[in-house]
């Protein structure tokens, strides 16, 4: 018995490093992210697996594969490859894991299809395409994050959701939870749950612990950054076939905003009153308490330097091509990032200007009831071309003439075709721009160029 489970680890090892091989001479960008796995055989597992560190696959499993199907293997393990250049195993919060599993076989699975490979084939790219074609009606890009919000809006059963999973599946995916949220909240640290088996490739026998998973996660990043670049070489050279490979990457790895901690860059430093925890000691409180009963030695300071915005200029690009409904929902997003108690002086100074060619409007706004005014009768106007220097004339004559005499800095909502300034302006401008309904141009090296999605608006 032990000589067979030895010969079944010895074959299944060579199956393995050919279906490395493979990857490697068809895929040469791939090199880093093959490196990156040491591989693992254990008999616990039923199929395949990863943690990000390690690819675990079951001898038997890999096999019965071979036999069944001699690229089955191959397309498995690239598949694999691609959860960990997308981090999909990385995920912190999920409210739907099996909506989430679901979404991430999707996404590679159709990176696979579209390479067009005969080492990577399937017999289920038929009843794959069925379900892509459908989705690619609706998503412009299949990403996992995509395709997750697409099917949550759906509602469909458990049931529902393994029927289509069948044609999809190649790898559990239950170690990428294993070391979770709810493991840790059980004893502090990640559970003991997942052997390995007798690895002598590997020093490690459990999950990874949260701060592992962090930092596998940035080398991961580092990976998918370099196969980004080194794929765009490959691509030129096999005509469109990696395209979709492109896109996602591109995407995975695009910085992500937080615009409400972006707006924050250009407060001010202001008093307000509030009382001053960090300055105010409770020993000397406590102790007066104690000493005189009800009579404290020293009160709370009611004064707090925080961060605020005070002076602020909102510029809008009303010209032809900006959609009114994305400027709307822009100011709304705006307003309520400013209305919150530690970014919003109770008398403030903001200006909001509506700009096409010139400036159409421009309104003060001194306090939140006036904003709220603001936002209730809004109109646009203009509709004319674009240009941006009227507005930053029109806000540097404000400065001078001491109408924002603390202005922290500017932020133009713009779909990106005009004319920028030629020289910096004495404060901040950020360009904001919409992904997929704007033209993102260079924008100057003094200014900032912030891109949102329509979902971060």
């Amino acid at each position: 018995m032990a000589e067979n489970i030895e010969k079944y680890k010895s074959l299944s090892k060579d199956i393995v490093t050919l279906s490395r091989n493979t990857i490697l001479v068809n895929l040469r960008f791939m090199d880093m992210a093959l490196a990156e796995l040491v591989t693992v055989p254990s008999f616990e597992e039923n199929g395949i697996a990863t943690d990000g560190v390690h690819f675990i696959y079951n001898p038997m499993y890999i096999l019965k594969s071979y036999a069944k199907d001699k690229y089955l293997i191959n397309r498995n393990y690239l598949h694999i490859l691609l959860h960990c250049l997308y981090r999909h195993n990385f995920i912190s919060s999920i409210r739907n894991q099996k909506v989430w599993d679901l979404a991430c076989d999707i996404a590679v699975e159709n990176n696979i299809n579209e390479l067009r490979m005969i080492s990577f084939e399937s017999p289920c790219e038929s009843n794959q395409n069925k379900v892509i074609n459908e989705l690619k009606r609706n998503i412009k890009i299949l990403t996992a994050e995509k395709i997750y919000k697409y099917y949550l809006g759906k509602g469909f059963s458990d049931e529902k959701y393994e029927k289509i999973r069948e044609n999809f599946y190649a790898d559990s995916h239950d170690i990428w939870y294993s070391a979770g949220k709810n493991a840790e909240e059980e004893d502090g640290e990640p559970k003991d749950n997942y052997n390995l088996g007798d690895n002598s490739n590997s020093n490690s026998q459990n999950t990874l612990g949260t701060g592992e998973k962090q930092l596998q996660a940035e080398r991961w990043k580092e990976i998918s950054e370099r196969v980004e670049k080194d794929l765009e070489t490959f691509s030129k050279q096999k005509s469109d076939t990696a395209g979709s490979l492109i896109q996602n990457l591109g995407e995975v790895n695009r910085e992500r905003y937080d615009y409400k901690s972006f707006l924050k860059k250009f407060a001010i430093m202001g008093e307000a009153m509030k009382i001053n925890d960090d300055e105010f000691d409770y020993v000397f409180y406590t102790y007066g308490l104690k000493l005189f009963k009800n009579t404290p030695l020293i009160e709370p300071l009611e004064y707090k330097d925080i961060k605020m915005i005070r002076d602020f200029a909102i510029i809008i690009d009303t010209s032809g091509s900006v959609k009114g409904e994305l400027v709307q929902a822009f100011v709304n997003k705006t307003y309520n990032i400013l209305k919150e108690t530690e970014s919003f002086f109770s008398k403030i100074n903001l200006y909001i200007i509506q700009c096409d060619a010139e400036v159409q409007e421009a309104v003060k706004i001194t306090s939140q009831e006036e904003f709220e005014n603001y936002i209730k009768n809004m109109k646009l106007c203009g509709f004319g071309g674009t240009d941006f220097r009227p507005a930053f004339d029109f806000v540097n004559n404000l400065v001078e003439k001491g109408e924002l005499p603390k202005l922290k800095g500017v932020i133009y909502f713009t779909d990106g075709f005009g004319y920028f300034p030629s020289k910096k302006p004495s404060y901040d401008a950020a360009f904001v721009f919409i992904r997929g309904e704007a033209h993102e141009p260079n924008v100057p090296p003094w200014a900032i160029k912030l891109i949102l999605d329509k979902e971060e608006i």
